[in-house]
């Protein structure tokens, strides 16, 4: 573990008790060294760089006025939960932050009790925050403050719009804080503005206004319904002289803003004036993300988790890639654009993710072929079953841990009506130092039970751009392609384009004592291990790629039922439900009950964040763990 530098505050503040006997004027020099703190680590520990550097002085605000732990913070996502980590007694642990048995790369209750929420994905956090706060009430605990923190992005997320629609229909008293770092809120300006704020904001307003309030009760005139008008009447009259329509105030949430985001000593008095009106409200912020690092607020794309740097010259350290396999993503990309340069009617779709999974090719060439539909998973599925409806065939990428949130999207929308929509499922498997929210393991279990899907998994990327290919035919109905995060296995990897059938599995090696069967590209683990096993004992192994898991190669899986008696199943997924649960339900279903089957893939439980290699072990994934199963079921009677 490397040794923190020196800090003059920092050093201090083992919690935020600690930060709250500071006197205001000092909090600046508080962000200053978080600032230098977060830089230094991550120069040398790669992690999400931009938002944590974005939201310093929110973060210090917020500990500073609000009682923490008793008091909630709720942060949607968490890649800008860095400062709130160090200040919440993780400072001296920060060093092993998205490591193996590390800090969790984003806020878990299971490590904090300061981590009110998981927050591994985006647009919960106002739903979640509304549930605390209606339970704060239920319990009458009216001294409890609870905060969602949502950024702009976030916003566009219809969970989001749920939540806001929920907290303006049942008491509660609420504060949202909406971070705008204007990637997608433009900036609001204007001298009325500015006055409004100062009005809503100032004491002598709200002592008015909650008196008020208070003795229209007393005298019986303000019933709910009429403070509801009231409230209505109001914002009513806000937007008429800011001549704009504020959606929140639409919704009875009382909106206070815009301010700036990065000062801290107006944030905290904003914060202490607005924490204890009654009701629903909303502050929102303008930030930048990468505040106070020019490479990261010029850049806010490639700084969003930029890999290991040169914290003095802004120089990205990136390894050499010379006579090195791609990354699938941009075989996927590339593939995109060759496939759509070819065929008019493919399209693109991503739900905030075009440079992440390089559809950003597709887009700089065809940019009226590409639609970005912002952090919007399920309407980006019904969206492209829209288009295939009228003759359109989308691409439709999302992260396979993200296309959870379009579960009944898919059922519903594309399966249902049997459309030509391809589902392109990125970083499926272990994904790494992200760890359990965003790994992918689960998306054969819930994709092979849906009626009129194909589920394809190819094994490198030969097989990825073949089934690209495959999947964009006239009448292949709904068709999902998934693969891992990573480089792949060829440096040759652009080849010919040619149709797979849809439903037949390879024979990759004849053998005569048992059959391993592996699904994607753990195969060529599997391969390795095959041939150790060999090498080291008397065995034949015949090794088959399934790669298809719904349909099943039925032939080739009755000729293996018929020939061995010994079969390992091998998968990047889950093992319940998953390939080789579909595997054992054939030989079940067929007669062929006298086979003994091993099965290798993820138990039933939520991986922690490592490096891949380091989470391939620990779930007997690595090639010497597949070589004992083999050796293992080998020697079983």
């Amino acid at each position: 573990m490397e040794q923190n530098a020196s800090y003059k505050f920092l050093d201090k503040i083992d919690n935020p008790d600690d930060l709250r006997k500071l006197p205001i004027e000092e909090l600046p020099e508080v962000c200053k060294e978080l600032r230098e703190m977060i830089i230094d680590e991550l120069s040398r520990n790669p992690g999400h760089f931009g938002s944590s550097l974005g939201v310093i002085e929110l973060t210090v605000a917020l500990h500073y006025t609000f009682s923490t732990p008793y008091d909630r913070i709720v942060w949607d996502v968490g890649h800008q939960a860095y400062a709130h980590k160090i200040l919440t007694g993780r400072r001296d642990s920060f060093c092993t932050n998205r490591k193996l048995n590390g800090l969790a790369p984003f806020p878990s209750p299971a490590e904090s009790e300061y981590d009110t929420f998981t927050c591994g994905h985006a647009s919960n956090s106002i739903s979640a925050a509304l549930g605390m706060a209606v339970c704060a009430n239920f319990k009458k605990e009216k001294d409890r403050h609870i905060v969602a923190v949502i950024g702009d992005g976030s916003m566009s997320g219809g969970l989001a719009f749920e939540g806001l629609n929920n907290a303006s229909a049942i008491p509660n008293n609420l504060l949202i804080i909406l971070n705008d770092n204007n990637m997608a809120i433009d900036r609001s300006v204007g001298g009325m503005k500015q006055y409004l704020l100062n009005l809503h904001t100032s004491e002598g307003y709200n002592r008015f206004r909650n008196t008020m309030s208070k003795q229209m009760a007393k005298w019986g005139l303000l019933t709910e319904e009429r403070k509801k008008a009231i409230i209505r009447f109001n914002n009513s009259l806000k937007s008429l002289l800011m001549q704009q329509q504020n959606i929140f105030e639409g919704l009875n949430i009382r909106y206070f803003g815009p301010i700036d985001g990065h000062d801290t000593i107006s944030l905290i008095k904003v914060l202490n004036e607005i924490k204890d009106m009654s009701g629903p409200k909303l502050l929102h912020i303008h930030t930048v993300k990468g505040k106070g690092y020019k490479p990261a607020e010029e850049c806010a794309t490639e700084w969003h988790a930029p890999g290991k740097f040169d914290k003095i010259t802004g120089e990205r350290i990136k390894p050499t890639t010379d006579g090195i396999p791609p990354l699938l993503q941009e075989v996927f990309g590339n593939t995109l654009l060759e496939l759509a340069r070819q065929n008019p009617n493919i399209v693109g779709v991503t739900p905030a993710m075009p440079s992440g999974c390089s559809m950003n090719i597709m887009m700089k060439e065809m940019p009226d072929r590409v639609f970005d539909v912002g952090i919007a998973e399920g309407h980006a599925v019904t969206f492209s079953a829209g288009m295939a409806k009228d003759g359109l065939t989308p691409f439709c990428n999302i992260y396979s841990t993200f296309m959870q949130r379009a579960y009944d999207n898919v059922i519903h929308d594309v399966a249902i009506h049997k459309l030509n929509v391809v589902m392109c499922l990125d970083r499926a498997g272990l994904v790494g130092e992200d760890g359990a929210t965003h790994h992918g393991i689960f998306d054969i279990a819930y994709m092979r039970i849906i009626p009129n899907l194909t589920v394809a998994v190819p094994m490198d990327e030969h097989e990825l751009r073949k089934l690209m290919f495959t999947a964009q035919l006239p009448d292949m109905g709904p068709f999902v392609i998934r693969y891992p995060r990573g480089r792949g296995l060829k440096t040759d990897w652009k080849c010919q384009f040619e149709k797979i059938p849809v439903g037949k599995g390879r024979l990759l090696k004849d053998g005569n004592d048992m059959a391993v069967i592996s699904v994607g590209p753990i195969g060529y683990k599997a391969k390795k291990a095959i041939a150790k096993a060999e090498e080291c004992s008397s065995i034949s192994i015949a090794h088959y790629d399934l790669r298809f898991v719904k349909p099943l190669d039925k032939d080739m899986l009755d000729s293996i039922g018929k020939k061995f008696k010994k079969i390992l199943t091998v998968e990047d997924g889950i093992l319940a439900g998953g390939a080789g649960s579909a595997i054992m339900e054939f030989m079940s279903d067929n007669g062929h009950d006298d086979i003994t089957i091993k099965r290798i893939g993820i138990n039933d439980c939520f991986v922690q964040h490592g490096t891949v290699d380091e989470l391939y072990k620990i779930c007997g994934l690595d090639e010497e763990s597949i070589y004992s199963s083999i050796i293992e079921l080998a020697n079983k009677n």
